[in-house]
């Protein structure tokens, strides 16, 4: 076990708790989950810099923090969600998985929070998690999804399922492209160590989805965006 590993168990859990149970409290006195944004923010950035994380950020040109869209990366590591809320200067809530919600705390706070829990599967319940980012979207938040569902093991790109990208069309707002460079070797799958390294994060110019005519096509455009930029960096 190295030095990074013990930090996130003896230091990064600790804090990560009780920052959970002040995120309760808060979200009790504010509905808009903005404050414990705001909170899960500083421990992006925290866990960064405890953890020897080097953020590289490009595009940062390309988008307007007060403006909202529906961002959407690749995935191949833990670390992507922390890097993602640290460095980019949006109001953004994340889709996450119905079992992470259901974790006394952590899946307390999410859900308070504003997060959106959905459940997989063409049922009803999927049908009312795309209906409620669709709602957060049109209140002025921005909504982070992972079009591939789950995490790459190599850090190449997996298919996309075009079901974020149905919820940008309905909720009229533009798709953020960004493409996370690195953090498949910060925290490999089906590992619980945590190595040093540096991760890249590039924003792509966002996709509007009046000038696209269908889903695939937004979700074709944002996939050629995505894998464009792992290709070019490739080591």
């Amino acid at each position: 076990m190295n030095l990074q590993t013990l930090l996130f168990f003896l230091v990064l859990m600790p804090v990560m708790f009780f920052g959970l149970l002040w995120s309760l409290v808060l979200n009790l006195f504010d509905k808009s989950g903005n404050k414990f944004h705001g909170v899960a923010s500083w421990w992006g950035r925290f866990s960064a810099k405890l953890l020897g994380i080097a953020i590289e950020v490009e595009g940062e040109e390309n988008y307007q923090p007060d403006q909202n869209y529906l961002v959407v990366s690749n995935h191949a590591g833990m670390a992507d969600i922390p890097l993602i809320l640290g460095a980019m200067k949006l109001n953004i809530r994340f889709m996450a998985k119905e079992e992470l919600g259901k974790i006394p705390v952590f899946g307390w706070a999410l859900k308070t929070g504003g997060y959106v829990m959905v459940k997989r599967g063409q049922n009803r319940e999927a049908l009312q998690s795309m209906l409620q980012a669709v709602d957060t979207l049109k209140s002025g938040k921005s909504i982070h999804i992972f079009p591939e569902g789950t995490r790459s093991k190599t850090g190449d790109i997996l298919p996309f399922k075009r079901g974020a990208f149905i919820i940008a069309q309905k909720a009229g707002v533009p798709v953020l492209p960004v493409t996370i460079i690195g953090s498949h070797l910060i925290t490999p799958k089906k590992s619980l160590k945590i190595n040093k390294g540096k991760i890249r994060l590039i924003i792509g110019k966002p996709i509007a989805p009046g000038k696209n005519p269908s889903a695939e096509t937004l979700m074709e455009e944002s996939y050629k965006v995505i894998s464009k930029n792992l290709e070019k960096n490739a080591a």
